[in-house]
């Protein structure tokens, strides 16, 4: 998600031209260093460093984040990746630059044992997730990833190679974690490890009413561990036939189709999943997982006959996204621009945000998943960087377009205009919202994301990376910046 880009290095006043000579000025400046790997110029290095592909680590920062202008990107896929399980103290120590999906099939595979809080899409690095929070279906047990590391290597911007924990260190340990990549460059994380379940039973029921579907995602993120299921997420979808955004996108498969016919005569132009899963082992006996899902589903309100339900392997149901890529890769559309959105929006404004957005806005869905599911502030520790809406419960809002190329779908122009006028119906109605991955193009626009919590990011700013060496593209502290 996040890469991280050093600048500083190169002359500011002069253009770098995309040529290997362009090199030659600037090797004299890491003369004395011993430097491990290679350093590259113009030409296929700037391709692989561009927006298109992204910047590294797994290229997945959005809107140019983690370019250098006339500077260095630090491809940390390149780096070589360690994954060291210890099974007996139940944690695993991986390279900053490797894919949690590699996480998951080492960890898993080798050791039966398995992280406890993931994302939704697991080609992305260890380090970039925990730079941003890392959240998912499992974050209203666990919190998000950030929640379930113990301990980080991390090389500041000062040039010093730490390591950090809630005891050693710490203030870098929380500055780091969801700090962007602006204090450090992860290269180590212990990350949590506990029993991998061997399936799990996956359902999806609907509901036309949105008070009803919040109310029961908010009822069984609010259970707990134990006491309700492993994984609870949700997504709106049209009401339509539309075979992208509305009732085709809903089954799990072939066999249980969704019937219009079942739904309640008032639904309106959009519908909701609620998403969840259940964890079990194979000598689990059957009569007992379908006891436990059906105590956890009774006294769900969704619309009766749309319930929908499969048995899979648990790493079958963690990559789910990363076949839905290979589709879309198959078919081309991943290859035309989409700009996704990610938010996090207060408990007390998701309902006007359904009515504004979801109803308004987006009642002809955006050629991909719309996700929405509640997150429980006491699951964040407030030392870390991240910035959040205030209030015990928010949600997450993730749209995930998959467009077809235009003209066929949307331009590229007319999907940011609609993320734009999203965001800016929530600044319009004061809602309480923070951006998920955000992205602004200024220092002032930064501020008030942060908020109240501004001084402190400033703070962490100067201590670890006074130069603003690290991540210059996401615009937060400009080059010969001074604390204020």
């Amino acid at each position: 998600m996040i890469a991280y880009a050093i600048d500083r290095f190169l002359d500011h006043d002069n253009d770098v031209e995309s040529s290997s000579s362009a090199g030659a000025d600037v090797l004299p400046l890491f003369t004395g260093i011993d430097l491990l790997g290679t350093l590259e110029f113009g030409g296929g290095s700037l391709r692989a460093a561009a927006p298109h592909s992204g910047c590294r680590g797994n290229g997945h920062s959005v809107n140019g984040q983690a370019m250098a202008h006339r500077g260095l990107v630090v491809d940390m896929k390149t780096i070589e990746h360690k994954i060291d399980v210890n099974p007996t103290a139940a944690y695993a120590d991986v390279s900053g630059g490797a894919l949690w999906a590699d996480v998951l099939k080492r960890c898993v595979l080798g050791y039966g044992l398995a992280p406890r809080s993931w994302t939704d899409y697991l080609d992305l690095t260890v380090g970039g997730t925990l730079s941003n929070g890392g959240v998912s279906g499992q974050a209203f047990l666990y919190g998000p990833q950030t929640e379930n590391v113990t301990e980080l290597e991390v090389v500041t911007g000062n040039g010093d190679v730490l390591v950090c924990s809630n005891n050693q260190n710490s203030e870098l340990f929380f500055s780091v974690l969801g700090g962007l990549g602006q204090f450090g460059i992860i290269t180590r994380a212990r990350v949590l490890l506990q029993p991998a379940p061997d399936m799990v039973r996956w359902i999806r029921v609907v509901y036309s009413e949105f008070s009803e579907f919040t109310r029961d995602a908010e009822l069984l993120a609010s259970r707990g561990e134990g006491n309700s299921f492993d994984y609870v997420e949700g997504f709106v979808f049209v009401n339509s036939d539309d075979p992208v955004n509305g009732w085709p996108s809903m089954p799990l498969n072939p066999d249980q189709p969704f019937d219009p016919t079942r739904m309640t005569p008032n639904a309106g132009p959009v519908l909701y999943c609620l998403e969840v899963a259940l964890h079990y082992k194979n000598e689990d006996p059957p009569s007992a997982i379908d006891e436990r899902a059906e105590r956890l589903v009774g006294g769900l309100k969704f619309m009766e006959g749309l319930r929908l339900e499969v048995d899979v392997g648990y790493i079958d149901f963690l990559v789910r996204v990363k076949r839905a890529e290979e589709g879309a890769m198959a078919s081309g559309i991943w290859d035309a621009p989409h700009p996704w959105l990610n938010l996090f929006v207060s408990h007390k404004n998701i309902a006007d945000f359904d009515r504004l957005v979801f109803k308004n806005i987006l009642k002809q869905g955006i050629g991909g998943p719309i996700l929405i599911y509640p997150l429980l502030r006491s699951k964040w520790d407030s030392r870390k960087s991240v910035a959040l809406p205030e209030g015990d419960v928010f949600y997450l809002v993730a749209l995930l377009r998959f467009s077809f190329p235009y003209p066929k779908g949307l331009s590229l122009e007319e999907m940011m205009a609609q993320n734009q006028e999203i965001v800016q119906t929530c600044t319009t109605n004061a809602f309480d919202f923070k951006l998920y991955l955000p992205h602004y193009n200024s220092m002032d626009a930064w501020k008030l994301h942060f908020g109240h919590q501004w001084p402190r990011f400033q703070e962490r700013k100067a201590r670890f990376d006074p130069m603003a060496i690290l991540a210059p593209g996401q615009k937060i502290f400009p080059r010969n910046w001074q604390p204020s």
